[in-house]
């Protein structure tokens, strides 16, 4: 069986090996390596919920709560009945180097519950999201670990999240000493939730799509092509920005099927015929499967939907020459391999899809400050976060000759190791 965190120990291994000569101390630098293997803190534990039928169920739950040298741990929860605690502890790793890319003042975390959402009535849903937040206890808190929402979890969940927060503060007469709206980040906007949070992980991989073509030359961008796999909300606002600043979609797709328009197509028309139709194609000459979508000859493309899309298999049939990231792990480290020797540009989903985290991120801010931004000042401040970003990790991909994965990587890691030294925890 696949174990994810496995494979982010690896990546760890192979970036500390490219960081070690900027360290004089070896022994101190490899003891920092190995404090970063594994979560500060991993909490597991049951949660047992009455029914609506009135029987007792249980289920399990993790917090992977990997590093906050940098800050507070910052991470999604997840209710999937695939989660494991590998894939918790994993993606916990990967948001501490998320949230270092894009230099935001966060630790990275992750948690999950094994459970089929769409097998709950909503009150059942809202008894199991309380419990968790019980279960987590003081492990929370806006200057501890400030969770959001990820796989089947939504702003509702978070706004009875939040309140059951609230209610153990007032309980523990603490609340006076916390801000309850600043524990947990995508909230609905009437909860303390941001404007601009529903675009911001799409509108941010475009502003990354931008700077690449500023480095690569692109002089026309009518004439770029892109292919999207994924029409949720990343993928649609990728789509709905990249053809706003003049490139050319030709192909999206969801798990039930695809369309393709060589002269490109409107993303808008498309989400209005998936929301009338259940299909994204207006015609049957237009469909395109999953599979044959990662295969066309375009410029980029765009996996925003599910992870390890890009596999041993699928790799070497990719005919784009740049991928960018917006799915969370799309690529095996596999198929990485392969993609890096046949010279197919990725960019990573830390860097690509950092925008969400980024906007969680000015929730979290405007929380503690009780003071909340328009919509275009949130996506206003968003630009010039991603855009820095971005010309970070660039510097070190031209100046080290590696993948842009890599350098992203080697940005993120050394900013981690270098808080664990400022703070002595090494």
């Amino acid at each position: 069986m696949h174990n994810p965190y496995k494979d982010a120990v690896t990546q760890l291994e192979l970036v500390a090996k490219r960081l070690e000569f900027e360290y004089t101390d070896k022994k101190r630098f490899h003891k920092a390596v190995e404090l970063l293997k594994q979560p500060e803190q991993f909490h597991e534990g049951s949660l047992e919920i009455t029914l609506d039928s009135g029987k007792k169920q249980s289920f399990k739950a993790f917090r992977s709560q990997h590093n906050s040298a940098r800050g507070p741990y910052k991470g999604g929860i997840r209710f999937h009945p695939g989660v494991t605690k590998e894939e918790v502890q994993a993606l916990s790793l990967w948001m501490s180097w998320k949230t270092a890319a894009v230099n935001i003042p966060y630790g990275g975390a992750k948690g999950g519950i094994i459970v089929d959402p769409k097998k709950l009535s909503l009150a059942e849903l809202e008894k199991l999201s309380r419990a968790y937040v019980r279960f987590l206890g003081t492990t929370v808190g806006p200057w501890i670990d400030v969770p959001a929402p990820d796989v089947n979890t939504t702003p509702q969940i978070m706004a009875w999240m939040v309140d059951e927060y609230e209610l153990m503060m007032r309980e523990s007469n603490t609340a006076q000493l916390q801000n309850p709206l600043a524990s947990f980040t995508g909230k609905p906007l009437e909860l303390g939730g941001s404007q601009g949070r529903e675009e911001a992980t799409g509108l941010g991989g475009v502003y990354v799509l931008e700077e690449l073509a500023k480095k690569l030359g692109w002089k026309r961008k009518q004439d770029i092509t892109i292919a999207i796999q994924g029409f949720g909300n990343v993928g649609y606002w990728f789509a709905y920005h990249a053809k706003a600043a003049g490139y050319k979609v030709v192909a999206v797709s969801d798990s039930k099927s695809g369309v393709f328009v060589p002269n490109g197509l409107d993303p808008e028309q498309t989400h209005a015929n998936k929301q009338q139709t259940g299909k994204l194609a207006s015609s049957a000459s237009e469909q395109i499967s999953n599979e044959a979508l990662l295969e066309l000859d375009v410029d980029v493309l765009v996996p925003a939907a599910l992870e390890n899309v890009i596999t041993v298999e699928t790799a070497p049939k990719i005919k784009a020459k740049t991928i960018i990231e917006m799915a969370n792990g799309p690529t095996t480290p596999e198929a990485d391999e392969i993609l890096a020797v046949r010279g197919i540009r990725v960019i990573p989903d830390i860097l690509a899809n950092a925008g969400g985290v980024s906007t969680s991120y000015f929730e979290w801010v405007q929380n503690l400050a009780g003071y909340y931004w328009s919509k275009e000042e949130v996506l206003a401040k968003l630009q010039p976060l991603m855009i820095a970003a971005f010309e970070d990790i660039w510097s070190v991909y031209e100046q080290e000759k590696t993948t842009v994965r890599l350098a992203a990587y080697q940005v993120a890691v050394k900013r981690v190791i270098d808080a664990l030294y400022l703070r002595g925890r090494v």
